[in-house]
């Protein structure tokens, strides 16, 4: 078990992540508009200017992502309901590419704001919900992507995640109740954790290392044995998908992928595999299987 010495308070230099944030009004009148371009200021600096972890990151090896907020009703002054869907990427070793790792829809979530009011956050007590969910998303998507590099690799950010989880779930200081913590109203925050940490599932993670690092970063010079590799990070998913069906994990796994594995098996000249894929994947992912099948052509 690690000890983590994390620093909770924004720092002078960018840090882990380089945030793109959008927030954006669906039906919604807001009599200043400045507001919603400081909400927007305030949430890429909140999750781009403070220290996440104890690691050192490098400017070319922090994890983009882009954040989609959609203000949906504007209960009373300063109090908003919104939709959120977050896509975090990966480079690909050796390439300019850039992988998606998960594409993650928050349906449903609240929080007061006030552009007089700087967001603050805390890794193990509750200040705003607003800064809990941007938290929880941050600890995730350093998790799935410290995965991606070591087996296993983000154990340490999905306990700091479930943190988060716990007393969020439990506040009542600020009015701001959310039953996304609890897993009684839009159930994606709770279940995404579940989904990764279940032992039962671990398939997923493992899933994850043998897909980016054994496979994508060698694709460029070992096409054949990235390939293989792949397979098996995605046999590892759909066994652990067959085991729990409709995971949340899975339909986010496979919404952010289903093109890249595509595209990675098309021009494969192994049609035995290819049969294998487009069979697996279409019975764990029916929902793309015109695009497994495509592979075959």
């Amino acid at each position: 078990m690690f000890v983590l010495l994390l620093v909770a308070g924004p720092v002078a230099r960018a840090q882990e992540l380089q945030a793109e944030v959008n927030v954006t009004t669906e039906n919604v009148t807001i009599s200043d508009p400045t507001l919603v371009t400081q909400m927007q200021t305030d949430i890429r600096n909140f999750l781009n200017n403070r220290a996440w972890t104890t690691q050192t990151y490098k400017p070319e090896e922090r994890i983009r992502l882009k954040i989609f907020i959609g203000i949906t009703s504007i209960p009373q002054n300063g109090t908003y309901n919104a939709t959120m869907r977050l896509i975090s990427t990966r480079p690909v070793f050796g390439t300019g590419y850039e992988t998606n790792v998960i594409s993650i829809v928050d349906r449903s979530f609240n929080f007061n704001y006030s552009p007089q009011t700087p967001l603050d956050f805390s890794p193990n007590s509750f200040v705003s919900n607003l800064s809990s969910l941007l938290g929880y998303y941050a600890y995730m998507v350093i998790g799935l992507d410290r995965d991606t590099f070591a087996r296993l690799g983000g154990t340490q950010y999905y306990e700091l995640a479930r943190n988060v989880v716990n007393y969020s779930a439990g506040q009542t200081s600020t009015g701001e109740v959310d039953e996304g913590w609890r897993g009684t109203g839009s159930r994606e925050r709770h279940f995404l954790l579940d989904n990764i940490v279940d032992p039962q599932l671990e398939g997923f993670r493992t899933g994850l290392y043998a897909y980016y690092r054994q496979g994508l970063d060698i694709f460029v010079d070992r096409p054949e044995e990235a390939r293989t590799s792949v397979m098996m990070a995605l046999t590892g998913i759909q066994r652990a998908a067959v085991m729990r069906p409709s995971t949340l994990f899975a339909r986010a796994f496979f919404d952010a992928k289903s093109d890249e594995i595509a595209n990675i098996f098309r021009t494969s000249q192994d049609r035995q595999m290819k049969q294998q894929l487009v069979t697996m994947l279409t019975e764990v992912d029916p929902t793309n299987s015109a695009k497994y099948q495509s592979v075959m052509k």
